[in-house]
């Protein structure tokens, strides 16, 4: 395949051009390190969106969307500054999609993307950092900030009537700010932390973090990671016999945790984005009929964060970054015609046409701003070794 477009061959189709050409985005996330169980499914997600549009033809004159991916790693920011060097040096890339995790995301941010004007949407980046981080207008995201999660995830707690606890969180950004915001609303509320210890991922004996929170004590344990690290300091704590009551953040939800962590997940109780009501319905059943995991983590906003990434660019009548980076708020929020999962061509031909879109997409998207989102959470408890949903929030 092509790489992408001569800067001519974009002008061309700006001004009406009748040849049709290919772009390439770049979908960034963690193929190895400790999320590397679930990203295959989000690049999945973002590569139906760009099929999707692609086959229907109305995109920029019949441009097709080729859709490169890169290692991000998760928590290594020199691999990531690499790959992300590579998608805009060597790939041409014209926006990515990711990063995914918060501390990757933002070496790439602040090293590669501001420095060569790319625009980002990540479709997992959590961390409450970003909600105020000045990126001139290129970072957005389409999951909501862990300082909401961390609310969620206390009124949870409260709920269930678990007033003391020890935190572990991965250390990261991620982690510590997920761990930060949870702390904080949990103390408001009137609960007690008995002790806040940090996790590396990839280590072989978490014993030495296990008997610290131990020592501290607590009705539970809230683990603040990824299936990796997160899930071994659980199926440690279960077997020293230090915690038997486990809650957790986004980080942890995949199949491989339950099949790592065995017993010792049992009744545990977590939350992740999810979304409710048509836009999610409508989403099932576009990723059914496409064969892909839909249900697991963060696929709806994969999905969503491409589409974005290419409805801005038929509303600035070209594929550049600029043009992309411009127009992400004006097709994500309203006013305009609602679009949902599976509807991108009636999109794209809104919009070609001069008319405006509010993208509802797979998780009903509604951008605040630079770089935060509204959203939902899923609370759910493992039963009978899967994922039960208890409610939303």
């Amino acid at each position: 395949m092509k790489k992408l477009v001569l800067a001519s061959a974009v002008s061309a189709l700006a001004t009406g051009g009748a040849f049709a050409q290919e772009i390439n985005i770049g979908i960034l996330l963690g193929f190895t390190g400790p999320i590397e169980s679930i990203t295959p499914f989000m690049a999945d997600g973002a590569e139906l969106a760009m099929s999707e549009v692609s086959a229907s033809g109305t995109f920029l004159g019949g441009t097709t969307v080729n859709g490169v991916r890169a290692d991000s790693a998760c928590i290594d920011s020199a691999v990531a500054q690499a790959s992300a060097e590579r998608l805009v040096t060597s790939d041409n890339v014209v926006a990515i999609m990711g990063a995914d995790c918060s501390g990757v995301t933002r070496a790439v941010l602040e090293n590669v993307a501001m420095a060569n004007g790319i625009p980002m949407i990540s479709p997992s980046a959590t961390s409450p950092g970003f909600s105020d981080f000045d990126s001139g207008g290129l970072f957005y995201r389409t999951a909501p900030s862990d300082a909401r999660q961390g609310q969620v995830l206390s009124d949870i707690l409260v709920r269930r009537g678990i007033m003391t606890v020890a935190t572990t969180h991965t250390n990261n950004d991620y982690g510590l700010g997920l761990a930060t915001a949870f702390n904080a609303s949990f103390e408001a509320a009137g609960g007690t932390v008995t002790a806040t210890v940090p996790h590396e991922e990839a280590k072989g004996d978490y014993s030495a973090e296990v008997g610290a929170l131990a020592s501290a004590g607590g009705d539970a344990l809230m683990v603040l990671g990824y299936v990796d690290g997160g899930g071994s300091m659980m199926r440690t704590a279960y077997d020293l016999g230090a915690f038997d009551q486990f809650f957790a953040g986004d980080g942890v939800f995949a199949d491989e945790l339950l099949e790592n962590v065995g017993e010792a997940a049992e009744g545990m109780v977590g939350t992740i984005p999810w979304a409710t009501g048509d836009a999610a319905d409508t989403f099932i059943e576009v990723y059914t009929a496409a064969g892909i995991n839909g249900a697991s983590s963060f696929v709806a906003e994969s999905y969503d964060a491409a589409a974005l990434l290419m409805l801005a660019a038929q509303a600035a009548g070209e594929a550049t970054p600029a043009g992309i980076a411009a127009n992400i708020l004006n097709v994500a929020n309203a006013p305009g015609e609602e679009i949902f999962a599976g509807d991108l061509a009636r999109g794209m031909e809104i919009l070609a046409a001069g008319g405006e879109v509010d993208y509802q997409g797979a998780t009903n998207v509604e951008l605040i701003g630079f770089g935060e989102a509204a959203g939902s959470y899923r609370e759910y408890v493992v039963e009978d070794g899967d994922f039960v949903t208890v409610q939303f929030h």
